[in-house]
């Protein structure tokens, strides 16, 4: 399952943060790494973006970006 299908209020495990390049090397400076907990807040009303707390603080990423993030 990505991030992208998690149900907001979930609290999910990151288990593999995909992409490449500059696209995962942004992700994982947002704090985005495997094994840190990720809690869906919100997701926007047409599905972008997606409200997250991760390590404590509040972040919106974007729908291609929570697709990446393998989850469980």
């Amino acid at each position: 399952m990505n991030l992208k299908q998690t149900p907001i209020g979930s609290t999910v495990k990151v288990i593999k943060v995909g992409g490449e390049g500059a696209v995962k090397r942004r992700i994982m400076d947002m704090g985005i790494t495997k094994g840190v907990e990720i809690t869906v807040r919100k997701v926007a009303p047409l599905g972008d973006p997606i409200q997250i707390t991760v390590r404590g603080y509040e972040l919106s990423i974007r729908k291609a970006d929570a697709e990446m993030i393998t989850v469980e």
